[in-house]
């Protein structure tokens, strides 16, 4: 198992590197530059936007401004952001709090929430319960999530119930520990029940359809003739079998955990990673960019790598050797 772990470890490093090009060039294929917004403005002269190109390095060839960017990621240095003149370090670092915890709230939601509806959909299958669960999941598919923020957003508009939109309030800061936790997290729901109603769908008709695959086996039906309890059979050896299928979307799910939710964020002005990736593209801030796929490649070989080696710890008859 170590041997396997150090070698997908290693093969993260060309990976990186590749993925790093690819996203590298297509930034540099599309139209336009970061200074475009100023040459529009006739008040900044040439003399400016010339001085401004040279700070930024911009005016070096698309190679040369590659492989400065990728010695300074050896030095785990992501670069320097265009637009908000900080290093993008310190900008992610400010994003990851927000981001990790919308992501990881829904996350825990959607995978609670998923497997233990998929596995009543399963065992009461075709009953009034099934349909409904049924139905809810298929809304949840379907329903596209910009569509149900907005919804909220509306709903919170006209009730008050819920703030409108961002993590912090004016008066977060003035509160003690536990009143501002109370208001980050009440502030959370909806954009975390956005991300959840998506989430746990998908979850439970692939929990459901792999469960109602398992009990028509033969080794379930062996365990019954042999008299075993009906609560055994499930849970013991049917579940066991059903929720390796799970385990491997559990792991590239976690590569999500800070990629960020784009248009979630965006609806609710929620300061997360996903938010400043998509401002950077507008913006072509290449290397908050860069630095952000370079954390989304690193997570997802990771998660991958975490749903592997659960796998193998769930399942005997795999061996990582």
């Amino acid at each position: 198992m170590i041997k396997y772990i150090a070698r997908r470890l290693i093969i993260l490093l060309p990976e990186l590197w590749i993925i790093t090009i690819i996203v590298f060039t297509l930034i540099q294929l599309s139209p336009g530059t970061f200074l475009d917004q100023y040459k529009l403005d006739p008040s900044i002269s040439q003399e400016t936007l010339k001085a401004m190109e040279k700070e930024l390095g911009l005016d070096k060839p698309a190679v040369v401004q590659y492989f400065y960017w990728l010695g300074k990621l050896a030095k785990l240095d992501f670069g320097y952001s265009f637009y908000y003149r900080r290093p993008v370090a310190a900008l992610i670092s400010e994003r990851l709090l927000g981001t990790f915890v919308l992501s990881l709230y829904s996350f825990v939601l959607s995978w609670i929430i998923g497997v233990a509806l998929g596995i009543i959909s399963a065992l009461k299958k075709y009953t009034l319960t099934d349909k409904v669960l049924t139905v809810i999941a298929f809304s949840g598919l379907a329903l596209p999530g910009f569509f149900l923020a907005l919804v909220l957003l509306y709903m919170a508009a006209k009730t008050g119930w819920f703030p409108i939109g961002g993590m912090y309030s004016p008066e977060t800061v003035r509160l003690d520990v536990w009143n501002a936790f109370k208001d980050i997290f009440w502030r959370l729901q909806l954009p975390a029940f956005t991300l959840t109603f998506g989430g746990f769908a998908g979850l439970m008709r692939y929990q459901r359809g792999s469960l109602l695959d398992v009990l028509n086996e033969d080794y379930v039906e062996f365990a019954r003739a042999k008299g075993m309890p009906e609560r055994v059979v499930i849970y013991k050896h049917a579940l066991r079998n059903a929720i390796n299928p799970l385990i491997t979307m559990f792991g590239y799910s976690l590569s999500g955990l800070l990629s960020g939710a784009v248009i979630t964020e965006t609806i609710f002005s929620w300061p997360g990673l996903g938010r400043l990736t998509y401002q950077a593209l507008l913006q072509k801030d290449y290397y908050v960019v860069m630095a952000s796929t370079v954390i989304g490649t690193i997570l997802l070989v990771l998660g991958n790598l975490v749903g592997d080696i659960l796998l193998a710890a769930v399942d005997p008859r795999i061996r990582y050797e």
